[in-house]
């Protein structure tokens, strides 16, 4: 049986610390979806379309990860990818008490998709897309806080 797992994110950018968790993943599971949660509420900073064209871009060599957009909940989205797993990032304990929270609601409503969480490297602990948003907006150097296929230089604000 294979074992695929969703890593749901806005992703708005995506950060050296989300590469690294799905790259460590991968001794886990078969399968990764990447996917980019899309909310019409809220508008992302960088297109949902480059956040897509760049994450690809990073695994390109990668067969077992795929990149989707999604909008709706999560459950729902693994229901359809017929993915058993949700996987989920922790840097600190206020992103654990968050993610336990969503975790057990998911719980609640499908007890057949199980959140993994694997805690990021500690020299990635303190790096978010939103700090690095903020460096891109004021115009510093964000580039070692994202892998290689992320290419913000490409963006113009």
């Amino acid at each position: 049986m294979h074992k695929t797992a969703v890593f749901p994110g806005s992703f708005d950018p995506f950060t050296i610390g989300h590469e690294s968790v799905v790259r460590r993943a991968l001794t886990i599971f078969d399968n990764i979806i990447i996917a980019v949660g899309y909310n019409s509420n809220k508008k992302g900073f960088f297109p949902l379309e480059k956040r897509m064209e760049w994450i690809e871009n990073v695994f390109s060599g990668e067969r077992a990860v795929k990149v989707a957009w999604f909008s709706g909940l999560t459950v729902d989205f693994c229901k359809e990818q017929k993915a058993a797993y949700i996987l989920r990032g922790l840097r600190t304990a206020a992103d654990f008490e968050f993610e336990r929270a969503i975790a057990q609601v998911n719980s609640a409503m499908d007890p057949g998709i199980e959140s993994v969480f694997l805690l990021t490297r500690p020299e990635h602990t303190p790096i978010n897309s939103t700090i690095v948003r903020d460096i891109f907006k004021h115009g510093g150097d964000a580039s070692r806080f994202v892998p290689e296929g992320v290419k913000l230089h490409e963006f113009k604000p």
